[in-house]
């Protein structure tokens, strides 16, 4: 058992790689109070629109991410390799790869939906 003040080093390339779609694949770390995510998404692969209570930054490494913000899906924003996409809770929003990507998802708290696999939202393509 660990406590609140133990320090733990993860290597992400160690983690187990979760297939979420059939063009979606992820890598978590989480702890107490927040979680990391590194998401890998074949070009064309879509985030279907959802939100949520967790506070989201999506900082991509590499390739391009088109984001539709708002329940009409009305402002868009595309998002490349060295920016940060800021998404407070509870915003509406949809994603779709538009070329192989790498992002890393900072959700606080953590998604417990993605720990516990009742992330339903996701479907394949």
């Amino acid at each position: 058992m660990t406590d609140s003040t133990s320090v733990t080093k993860h290597v992400i390339n160690d983690m187990p790689k979760e297939r979420v779609t059939n063009m979606i694949d992820r890598r978590l770390v989480s702890g107490d109070r927040s979680m990391l995510a590194h998401v890998y998404l074949q070009k064309g692969a879509v985030v279907p629109q959802h939100s949520h209570d967790n506070e989201q930054l999506t900082y991509v490494l590499e390739g391009r991410l088109r984001f539709w913000i708002g329940e009409d899906e009305s402002e868009v924003i595309d998002v490349g390799p060295g920016e940060v996409l800021h998404l407070p809770s509870h915003v509406p929003h949809k994603a779709e790869a538009l070329e192989e990507t790498l992002d890393v998802d900072i959700f606080t708290p953590p998604r417990q939906d993605w720990l516990d696999g009742t992330d339903t939202y996701f479907k394949d393509q």
